[in-house]
């Protein structure tokens, strides 16, 4: 029966696996030393692991082991390692990924037609080109990053054979640019629904007041529900959003952001919680919850929370700003982003400068 030690050795963690071969009684042994002790365990279980699977096929490990494992084995220890930092959205992918045929090839043997055969079985389940774009993606960063994480040799050239097929079968591709903007009307509608959803007993959330500031500073839902007081700066009128999301990094991605308009109001006449110290101390799944249930009994069609983002982005080109000030507003580093995407300007609506 394998098993694993980890003992302190020069300030660093060393890890030791001892087991016996089966075939010759042979005790063997290995070990590798690391800066802290969390990864030298999770090297260790790993590695208990792989013995284990390679004594009851009846093989004798090596260090060359990536033959025993499959990709289901590489993503469930990546989903579980604790240095590793990762959204919402890319960790239930990966889940969700291990659940595919796909999740069962051996590393050794994944070739392009597994990811061809994957990206099939994904449109047939009803996902579009981006989302699984978006599963690429994530299965290669998980490949690519298996060798310095876990010393497993993995070659993640697979995917790159298999892009140019994908894109022409038009199995992977971007996201269609959503226009969609709320109309005066809809407004007016969902400010008298979320104002008696916010009337009812039992409800602590002040629904207008978020869906008007939500549009104001251009926030996330996410980002709006993470606001504290302590980031706040009335006398300039403005307020840190911490780890705001980006592409390449949102850990630390800290922005002052500025509020404008009637946004400083609605902040300050907020109540103060002395258990929470959010500006806006609520669940954001609740607030969208909510949101949806008003949208869907005025019948209001087609219109989702991130769309008022894009709206108070519309609404500060309409007012003359330039993009390059609006990006203060938005967290955009891509300007070309923002201008593709956020914008969609109403001639009506336009100030002259």
């Amino acid at each position: 029966m394998p098993y694993f030690s980890v003992s302190p050795r020069n300030g660093k963690y060393c890890c030791q696996v001892r087991w016996v071969q089966p075939e010759s009684d042979e005790r063997k042994s290995k070990n590798k030393t690391f800066k802290n002790k969390a990864s030298a365990k999770a090297w260790g279980k790993l590695q208990v692991n792989l013995i284990e699977k390679s004594i009851s096929q009846g093989q004798d490990f090596s260090n060359n082991h990536t033959s025993l494992l499959l990709l289901r084995d590489l993503l469930e220890k990546y989903l579980s390692d604790e240095h590793i930092g990762m959204g919402r959205s890319k960790r239930y992918s990966l889940e969700a990924i291990k659940e595919f045929n796909i999740a069962s090839t051996k590393l050794s043997n994944l070739k392009p037609k597994h990811i061809v055969d994957f990206c099939k079985e994904r449109k047939s389940g009803g996902a579009s080109p981006a989302t699984i774009a978006c599963d690429i993606s994530h299965i290669r960063a998980v490949l690519k990053s298996a060798k310095a994480l876990y010393e497993i040799d993995v070659n993640a050239s697979s995917i790159v054979e298999a892009m140019p097929t994908l894109r022409i079968l038009g199995l992977i591709g971007k996201s269609n640019i959503r226009t969609r903007r709320p109309s005066n009307n809809e407004l007016q509608k969902l400010r008298k629904g979320l104002a008696v959803r916010q009337g009812h007993t039992y409800s602590s959330i002040p629904f207008t007041d978020i869906l008007d500031f939500s549009i104001l500073s251009c926030m996330r839902i996410s980002e709006v529900c993470s606001i504290v007081w302590e980031d706040l700066n009335v006398d300039e009128s403005w307020v840190w959003v911490r780890n705001r999301k980006d592409p390449r990094k949102k850990i630390g991605n800290h922005m002052k952001v500025p509020l404008l308009g009637d946004a400083l109001k609605i902040v300050v006449r907020q109540k103060r919680n002395e258990k929470d110290n959010r500006i806006f101390p609520y669940n954001s799944r609740s607030v969208t919850a909510g949101f949806q249930r008003v949208r869907n009994d005025l019948k209001i069609s087609d219109l989702r929370y991130h769309d008022l983002r894009r709206e108070g982005a519309s609404r500060l080109f309409e007012l003359g700003y330039s993009v390059d000030q609006v990006a203060q507003v938005t967290g955009h580093k891509d300007l070309n982003t923002l201008w593709r995407i956020y914008t969609d300007l109403n001639p009506d609506r336009l100030t002259l400068k």
